[in-house]
């Protein structure tokens, strides 16, 4: 399995939107998963050990950032077929599990994750309230570590204030680290 690296923030790129199915049973659009200060995109999957060593902690830090007017939506744009625990069926299993603050989406055609440029999960995009992007950077320094350090910083969850406070992301940003998305075959 490969590690990638995203690029980092490319400040005031607009939020494409979306029409995507969640586990909720809701259609979900961006306007819809906004928040009045800001709104984090994450593209995680089920699989992922970089995404299953922060979802406890991610959980908790949603649930903070909202009380901050920031609201989050998870997508997963894997390939399903190729990697079934990825499934829509399993996404409800794993919001359920960690009791998911925000809505979780299955991206099947995986336009959205190619419109928003993403390339690994975790992939994190936190967007201003006009959805100008001020953070495209990593969850913390642990990677794929289970149990953080107590020298673990919060890069996304600063970050993110930062963004609920002044509308803007940090100026220095670490890239996240991920598995790359696992793209579909290209029919022939």
């Amino acid at each position: 399995m490969a590690s990638l690296n995203p690029p980092v923030c490319d400040f005031g790129w607009k939020a494409p939107d979306f029409n995507l199915p969640g586990v909720d049973g809701r259609q979900w659009s961006l306007q819809e998963a906004s928040g009045v200060n800001g709104t984090l995109v994450m593209f995680i999957c089920n699989h992922c050990p970089y995404v299953q060593a922060i979802r406890e902690r991610l959980v908790a830090d949603m649930h903070a950032l909202r009380e901050l007017g920031i609201n989050a939506v998870a997508i997963s744009s894997n390939d399903a077929v190729a990697y079934p625990e990825d499934s829509f069926a399993h996404m409800a299993e794993v919001a359920r599990e960690f009791h998911f603050p925000f809505p979780y989406l299955f991206d099947e055609s995986q336009e959205v994750a190619k419109a928003y440029g993403a390339v690994c999960t975790p992939d994190f995009f936190g967007f201003n309230a006009h959805h100008e992007l001020q953070y495209r950077g990593r969850f913390d320094n642990q990677g794929r570590v289970m149990t953080p350090v107590e020298s673990s910083t919060r890069d996304l969850f600063n970050a993110m204030k930062h963004v609920a406070q002044t509308g803007r992301g940090p100026v220095e940003q670490v890239a996240s680290i991920g598995c790359s998305i696992k793209w579909r075959e290209a029919a022939e």
